[in-house]
């Protein structure tokens, strides 16, 4: 167990914070952007993560439209690479605050998410799989040079397995070797074993007939995309980090949106302009703020390292653990 006290708590958190996204910065070639709390909701711009989920949403007074809080800024910031002319192989990052109300909260998840959003540019040839695994490896060899920057720093001694190299597999390949588990029993089963892996292809049908997990259609390539989980025994358990890919071009978007029944969406300003040719082809993803500091610092809940609201019988369970919630 980590003794830090919630000060240093907090000092260690920035520390880890400024650490990982300057080297990240410098490692994608990526500039930071502001970002916007909430979008219009005919604007296409939102997240609709697995298609149920309810954003918090709010009547503009002047205007009578309707604005939601963002769940992510995935397709954002697509638009965005074209509005302020990254050229190729250049990008952006932002600090993305959500609020995700229908998330059932544990001890990895909040109702509250923190992340780096980033975007990057690139050719119609740097869409495929290498390239997809080379970035991948440069975000994993950032999270093990800040990982131990920060614990030697802290003196933080929980143990953790970071790998040298990451390691790649598909969610066939899981869903082959595991048919009897959960998608998620199946995730903590790869993280044990390789102590860092990239889980390949999220969103589309496997031979089962069901999904691995939900990904919207309208920004992940669903062939070319996936999530980086470390094992954390400290929770006993894997831990997702980051949800990424390569985008979607106008083929795949309009096959996605076929496959989800959802080519209504084409009508949107965003939608109608990628399957048109007039956004930039990109690589992108979502990298979790207080999961990597949770991770980083040896933590057991979310709430140690994020204010958030929680439910009665979550504090409970914590005090009784000896968790202290911020």
């Amino acid at each position: 167990m980590n003794e830090l006290g919630l000060l240093d708590t907090q000092k260690a958190i920035k520390d880890c914070k400024d650490t990982f996204i300057s080297a990240l910065a410098e490692e994608l070639n990526l500039s930071r952007v502001s970002a916007p709390l909430f979008v219009l909701q005919d604007s296409g711009f939102n997240d609709n993560l697995n298609g149920v989920e309810r954003p918090v949403a709010f009547d503009i007074k002047e205007s009578g439209k309707i604005a939601e809080v963002v769940h992510s800024l995935a397709k954002w910031k697509r638009f965005a690479l074209k509005k302020y002319g990254f050229g190729m192989h250049m990008g952006l990052y932002t600090d993305m605050n959500a609020i995700r109300r229908d998330e059932i909260v544990d001890n990895i998840h909040s109702l509250y998410v923190d992340q780096w959003d980033w975007e990057k540019v690139i050719s119609a040839e740097d869409r495929n799989l290498d390239y997809l695994k080379d970035t991948v490896r440069s975000i994993y060899k950032v999270i093990r040079s800040t990982c131990k920057i920060i614990r030697e720093k802290y003196n933080i001694v929980g143990k953790v397995n970071l790998p040298e190299e990451i390691a790649f597999v598909t969610t066939q390949e899981l869903e082959d070797k595991y048919p009897n588990l959960t998608p998620q029993e199946r995730e903590n089963v790869t993280a044990k074993e390789y102590g860092a892996v990239f889980i390949m292809q999220i969103g589309g049908i496997l031979k089962s007939g069901k999904k691995h997990d939900g990904r919207a259609p309208d920004y992940d390539d669903w062939s070319l995309n996936g999530d980086i989980f470390v094992d954390y025994p400290t929770i006993g358990r894997g831990l997702e980090l980051s949800s990424m890919g390569i985008r979607v071009d106008r083929k795949s978007l309009l096959a996605q949106l076929e496959k989800e029944n959802a080519t209504d969406r084409l009508q949107l300003p965003f939608h109608n302009a990628l399957a048109n040719g007039k956004l930039p082809l990109s690589i992108g993803g979502g990298i979790g703020q207080s999961r990597l500091c949770m991770f980083m610092l040896d933590k057991r809940h979310i709430g140690e390292v994020q204010p958030s609201v929680w439910s009665d019988r979550e504090i409970e369970n914590c005090k009784k653990q000896g968790i202290t919630l911020l």
